[in-house]
């Protein structure tokens, strides 16, 4: 399918997007309700809601990418994990930086951390960080100074440049996506906003990925794009140190 590029001007179409399995149904009935609950005034933008229960496993890609391309071509994608939940005025602000500035095709925000209660857990926010070149981020990312966890909203002709989600990736697959964003040119920008809460809780995916799965996970990207990062001066991950070093 082709896709479009956005249009200046035009009023914001968003596509929150959820894959969710049966067990985590009380944590989705959340998301939905956080979704439902978005701020629309003053700027009156359209979102839907795409949620697909699987009654098998699929891995993160496969999930999310049926969903993204039954979404209009003009959308703007917003992940959102079924276990989390966005802020009320997340969407407003995302679209106020799409009508400001409309020769960018992907957007960041900070996100802040909660427990298994939705309580807020103080010193575990995610502030993201403005990059000058494609190149001083992608060297963050593999530097393991900066990370990108569903703090994003991209328009949907990005997500088919670059080919959407891989779907033989079952950890790192966002961030995979996000490199390609930044080897085809695309810089994001960063708002000064909030996307949503991540909840913390024994059911994580991501749950035990430390430092050391981190740095395996970075290794692994990087051989996948070695010859473009090192076209343009992005150095290969580093081990991490040691605890006491």
């Amino acid at each position: 399918m082709e896709s479009s590029a956005p249009t200046p001007g035009a009023r914001p179409r968003f596509a929150v997007i959820t894959p969710s399995m049966n067990e985590r149904a009380a944590y989705l009935a959340e998301a939905r309700v956080s979704v439902r609950a978005a701020d629309r005034l003053p700027l009156g933008f359209d979102v839907e809601h795409r949620v697909h229960v699987q009654q098998q496993r699929l891995s993160p890609g496969a999930a999310r990418n049926p969903l993204i391309r039954e979404s209009e071509p003009d959308a703007w994608i917003v992940p959102l994990d079924d276990d989390d939940l966005m802020l009320q005025r997340a969407l407003q602000h995302y679209a106020e930086l799409i009508l400001h500035h409309s020769a960018r095709r992907w957007f960041v925000a900070d996100f802040v951390r909660m427990d298994e209660e939705r309580r807020y857990l103080p010193g575990r926010d995610h502030a993201a960080w403005t990059f000058p070149t494609p190149a001083r981020m992608l060297t963050a990312i593999f530097r393991a100074e900066h990370i990108l966890q569903g703090n994003v909203c991209f328009h949907r002709s990005l997500f088919e440049q670059v080919g959407g989600y891989d779907e033989s990736l079952w950890m790192a697959e966002d961030l995979d996506l996000y490199v390609r964003f930044l080897l085809a040119g695309h810089l994001p920008l960063r708002g000064a906003h909030l996307s949503h809460m991540h909840r913390v809780h024994p059911g994580n995916i991501s749950r035990g990925v430390d430092a050391g799965r981190h740095h395996t996970d970075l290794e692994r990207l990087y051989q996948r794009y070695a010859p473009s990062l090192g076209a343009l001066g992005v150095p290969a991950p580093t081990q991490p140190a040691s605890p006491g070093r």
